[in-house]
């Protein structure tokens, strides 16, 4: 479906509150599956923060000011700056909230509650629930247009000129991070550098899945097609309550030779849910069919490439 963007002219409009609290609620899911489950385990399933660590492993003890931090923003300025150029300054403004909001929520986590330990002894378990946190809240940020930062921005950058899945985009740039938790860790006696990496290695095949699962759930329309010996009263409907366009056009029944009207439309879910509730009312004799719709280029929907 056509995303909404946040418009300052009206900024306390519905949807643009509606907006907020969605991105918002991405945020706090990546944030919370991150502190929770992924640092304490010591998963590298990708991002700027995996590139960090590795890099101030070999910087830091040279450079003692290049700290994981400092490292971890500078690459995520860099990133910042490619994105603004080859993806536009509101994707990027947006990423910038983003970036901050997801930082100081987990500082502000770790303030509240200091994760010293992981929550169990039993890493996978731990790793399942990290990935469906952080796929489904990194999900629920690119449907927002916008990014968490890092590796999410060369993910979205693979998405518009290959025509990728995000998640599948994503894939290119955290895979590499997590085959050298391998190496990150192999000197840590601390830590199983082989359970770790292949957990890693996981974490980051599972968090595609996982993306592009929740993407298509949220974005998937309906096609509906209606046979109707009502059809104005089905136009108005479709028009005025469910606030969709149509096509209709008149047939002839092959078995009773009578004519009727189709129409078809295109919708969300909850839309054409509401649709076929209503329909009873409309033309309860109404014959309706109901199918995913799984890619629609056009006005209202994904923009033509």
């Amino acid at each position: 479906m056509e995303k909404k963007r946040i418009s300052f002219k009206n900024i306390f409009t519905l949807e643009n509150i509606k907006y907020v609290l969605v991105l918002n609620l991405g945020v706090l899911l990546l944030s919370f599956g991150v502190y929770m489950f992924e640092v304490p385990n010591h998963f590298a399933v990708g991002g700027v923060g995996g590139i960090s660590i590795l890099l101030s492993n070999l910087i830091t003890p040279k450079v003692g000011w290049l700290t994981q931090p400092v490292i971890m923003a500078i690459i995520n300025g860099i990133l910042l700056i490619i994105g603004l150029i080859l993806l536009g300054k509101g994707l990027t403004v947006r990423t910038i909230y983003c970036s901050i909001a997801y930082s100081f929520e987990v500082w502000l986590m770790g303030r509240i509650h200091e994760m010293q330990a992981p929550l169990t002894d039993l890493p996978f378990l731990e790793l399942v629930l990290g990935i469906l946190l952080t796929g489904s809240g990194g999900a629920i940020i690119f449907n927002c247009d916008a990014s968490s930062g890092g590796t999410d921005i060369i993910g979205l950058i693979f998405k518009k000129y290959t025509g990728l899945n995000i998640g599948t985009a994503m894939l290119f740039a955290d895979f590499i991070v997590a085959c050298l938790a391998f190496v990150v860790y192999k000197d840590d006696p601390g830590i199983n550098s082989v359970e770790v990496g292949l957990l890693s290695l996981l974490g980051v095949f599972a968090r595609t899945f996982v993306i592009d699962g929740v993407i298509d759930n949220i974005t998937k329309s309906k096609y509906v097609t209606i046979i109707t010996v009502n059809p104005d009263a089905v136009s108005k409907l479709i028009l005025e309550e469910i606030d969709r366009g149509f096509t209709r056009y008149e047939a002839e029944g092959g078995y009773t030779g009578e004519n009727r009207t189709i129409i078809i439309t295109v919708c969300s879910r909850a839309q054409a849910m509401r649709l076929k509730s209503r329909l009873k009312e409309a033309d309860p004799s109404a014959f309706v069919i109901i199918t995913d719709a799984n890619e629609i280029l056009g006005k209202g929907f994904s923009e033509r490439r």
